[in-house]
Order: structure tokens, then C-alpha cells, then sequence
């Protein structure tokens, strides 16, 4: 829960990059003890949301832009990996939700609904990774995920989230229908997408 609360501010940008992290105000906003918050901050420092610097303690780290690409590249990679297992592996239950959730980033997107599609995307991560049961690969690819919702957040007015709901879409049909090699071109199709995004924002 800890770890949860303090990961949504820092990809909201409510704990915006270069932000110092003061223990005492993150136990206040989120309502819990000093131990979860402090093991809750061991982890973002571990995935690079958080750094660790002599005599200046924990900041929000700064968002690297031209990093930005490696990480999708590398992000890349996981995703095919994950969506084809997925397509293998789901519960008919699990494919069901993957397609409610999609249909919800669709609806949001059409509304304009930033929070709404980006908590749709979340619910819709979620479902997949479980689907898949590669906790190496999930494990591998939750801090790239992070860095890319908080690189959204930094420069929505750039994007296009009806375009990003339609790739989601995609990806969730053919995971719903079990079709692994589809769900695999569905995943660099919705990865092609973030790094258009990306590179507009650089140039």
C-alpha cells in the first residue's frame, strides 16, 4: 500500500522530479507507518523513481529524456514476451477483463479522461502480468512501465490517448483470443506508438 501511494505521486508528478522526499510528510499523506514507508522507499530507489545522494538524502528522480529510448527499447522487448505468454496462458476470466479494461481506455480516451484511461491502463497491466505468470519478465519490466506513465504525465499535452486506447484495444483482442503471434505484434505495435510519442517530445 505504501509502496502503491508514493509510485502514483511520483508518475502523477505530484512529487514532481528533483523533489526532496521527507519521510514525515509521506507518512502524514498516506496514513502509514514509518516502516512500510521507509521499505516503500528502498523499492522506488531499487526501480529509479527515487535516488540516493550524499548529504542531500532522497529525491524524486529527474526524467532523462534522451534514457527514454533505451528504456522503450529494452521495454520492447518484455512486452512481446509477456503479451504472447499471455495469450497462451490467460484464464477465460483474465481475458475478459483484459478486454473490459481496454474497452475502458477506449470510453476515457473518447471523454478525454486522462485519469480515468490512465487507471484503465493500470487495471489492464495488471490483469496481464498476472495472465502471464513470468514474474522474472513482470518483475523486469514494472519500473520501465513506471517511468513511462510518469513520462506521459510530464508531456500529455503531446499525446494522443485515443490513438494509445486503440493500440490497447489491439493488444487485448488478441490476447482474449489467444492468438500469441498477434498479441506479440499487437505489443510492438503499442510500443512503436510510445516511441513516436517519445521522440516528439525530444525534437
Amino acid at each position: 500500500m505504501a509502496y502503491d501511494a508514493i509510485e502514483s505521486m511520483i508518475a502523477t508528478l505530484v512529487l514532481k522530479p528533483g523533489a526532496p522526499i521527507v519521510e514525515a510528510e509521506l507518512i502524514e499523506r498516506t496514513g502509514l507507518g514509518r516502516t512500510p514507508t521507509r521499505e516503500a522507499l528502498m523499492r522506488l530507489v531499487a526501480n529509479g523513481l527515487i535516488v540516493q545522494l550524499p548529504r542531500r538524502g532522497l529525491l524524486v528522480s529527474d526524467i532523462q529524456l534522451a534514457e527514454h529510448l533505451d528504456l522503450l527499447e529494452a521495454r520492447r522487448t518484455l512486452e512481446r514476451l509477456i503479451a504472447q505468454t499471455s495469450a497462451r496462458r490467460a484464464t477465460p476470466p483474465q481475458r475478459e477483463a483484459l478486454q473490459h479494461c481496454a474497452a475502458d481506455m477506449a470510453a476515457a480516451a473518447k471523454r478525454g479522461d486522462l485519469p480515468g484511461y490512465m487507471q484503465a491502463d493500470q487495471a489492464l497491466d495488471h490483469v496481464n502480468h498476472q495472465a502471464c505468470r513470468n514474474t522474472a519478465a513482470v518483475a523486469a519490466v514494472i519500473p520501465m512501465v513506471i517511468q513511462c506513465r510518469r513520462f506521459w504525465y510530464a508531456y500529455q499535452h503531446q499525446g494522443d490517448i485515443a490513438e494509445g486506447a486503440r493500440c490497447h484495444v489491439l493488444l487485448a483482442d488478441a490476447i482474449a483470443r489467444g492468438q500469441a503471434d498477434e498479441a506479440g505484434a499487437a505489443s510492438d505495435r503499442l510500443m512503436d506508438y510510445l516511441r513516436q510519442f517519445a521522440q516528439q517530445v525530444i525534437a
